[in-house]
């Protein structure tokens, strides 16, 4: 597809790193168009500027041969090949499951306008979504395909995939073309090259993505207690789990200990699983999600300890002495998104026992975050801050490790 004619027209629903990612990908062949409610996000992208953080997002959208424009407007549905729903699913602890009102919504108003549009939804749902709704709208354009993405590294990921997967339907012809033509356009704007491609059920499909953060929040929860351990033993952490990962059935990633999981997708996709999981006999996935919870518990009363928010007697509490700084809130190097990061359930820990937060986040144009005042001069944060908890280590914090309370052993994500 080289040429304008051979371009398919293509809507990208929702500007966050999913979307993003992918209208940028898409775009380098194709005419895209990302429909965003956010009028800033859409005015920034017809800029050519980047709504989110993402170096490899920024550098692409200088390239005046992508094909790319953004609106608020869902009339543009009406001429779409494809529209990809790239909206987010919070999970609603209320209903114990994803708020996938913004995916059905899309939907419908897709089929209102546009009776051949393929719909491909890429936000995570609840296993068994996407086939209710078909059956529920009697539409079956409708394939879902897991996206396997980091945050500030979206696009990179899109570029190299580690695996394409669709969901569709049936095993019918006219949706296996659907699905097959998809992943091409996917592989047409990737680098990598001879990805694993695999197209399965829908529900599947689905099931694929939960289980896989599950399993990656597994991981890090095991280290994460790996880490307790060491701690309250009086032992290197490091040295244990570099010998551990020696062996090459464990390996040597995902393995850095953290104050647990956090972000955007774990700890909602651990919580939808385990939902999923009610009737169905467990004890390892509903572990996960309480060993992030006692993982956070330990590491709050080790920082009051380090701040000396207790008196000798641990009982009486010394809170007005001592203040927590909070060295960013931001999960991964390179991101801007600090929804539902670690660091924020150990400070409702902290704040819940009466400490005192100060938090140093240049990038905030607040002053004050959840009830707690933000300091942009770091060098006053450093000097006001008793211990400063820093969920990763950083160059910022070389000279005053002795205030630093982190369990970052390899001073990376």
């Amino acid at each position: 597809m080289t040429n304008k004619e051979a371009k398919r027209k293509i809507v990208v629903v929702g500007a966050g790193y999913v979307g993003m990612s992918m209208a940028v990908l898409l775009a380098q062949h194709n005419q895209v168009i990302v429909v965003d409610t956010d009028s800033q996000r859409v005015d920034l992208l017809n800029a050519r500027k980047s709504p989110i953080i993402d170096i490899e997002i920024e550098r692409y959208l200088c390239d005046e041969e992508l094909d790319l424009r953004a609106t608020n407007d869902s009339n543009v549905y009406s001429e779409a090949d494809y529209v990809i729903v790239c909206t987010p699913t919070n999970y609603d602890p209320l209903k114990n499951n994803f708020d996938t009102s913004s995916v059905e919504t899309v939907i419908r108003q897709v089929i209102a306008l546009n009776s051949v549009a393929t719909i491909v939804i890429k936000s995570t749902v609840p296993i068994g979504f996407t086939k209710e709704i078909i059956q529920e709208i009697g539409y079956e354009k409708i394939l879902f395909s897991p996206e396997f993405l980091r945050e500030g590294q979206a696009l990179k990921d899109n570029l190299y995939p580690s695996r394409i997967i669709v969901g569709i339907f049936e095993n019918n012809e006219e949706l296996s073309e659907r699905a097959n033509d998809f992943t091409k356009l996917l592989e047409q704007g990737a680098i990598k090259e001879n990805i694993d491609i695999l197209i399965v059920n829908l529900t599947e499909a689905e099931a694929i993505k939960l289980f896989s953060n599950t399993y990656l929040a597994l991981r890090v929860s095991f280290f994460n207690e790996v880490d307790t351990y060491a701690e309250i033993k009086g032992l290197d952490a490091r040295q244990i789990i570099e010998g551990m990962g020696l062996d090459p059935r464990i390996g040597t990633h995902y393995n850095n200990p953290s104050f647990g999981y956090g972000g955007y997708c774990l700890p909602k996709d651990t919580k939808q699983l385990l939902a999923n999981y009610d009737n169905v006999p467990n004890n390892i996935i509903s572990s996960i999600v309480e060993s992030n919870r006692t993982r956070k518990d330990f590491v709050a009363e080790r920082i009051l300890q380090k701040a000396g928010f207790y008196n000798d007697d641990d009982m009486a509490i010394n809170g007005e002495k001592c203040i927590i700084g909070v060295y960013r809130l931001t999960m991964k190097v390179n991101s801007d998104n600090f929804r539902n990061s670690a660091i924020q359930g150990i400070m409702k820990r902290l704040e819940a026992k009466g400490a005192k937060i100060v938090i140093y986040e240049p990038g905030l144009e607040e002053d004050y975050l959840f009830g707690n005042k933000v300091e942009r001069d770091f060098n006053i944060f450093k000097e006001i801050a008793t211990v400063i908890v820093a969920n990763r280590y950083d160059d910022d914090l070389v000279g005053i490790s002795d205030k630093v309370y982190t369990r970052d052993v390899y001073c990376r994500d």
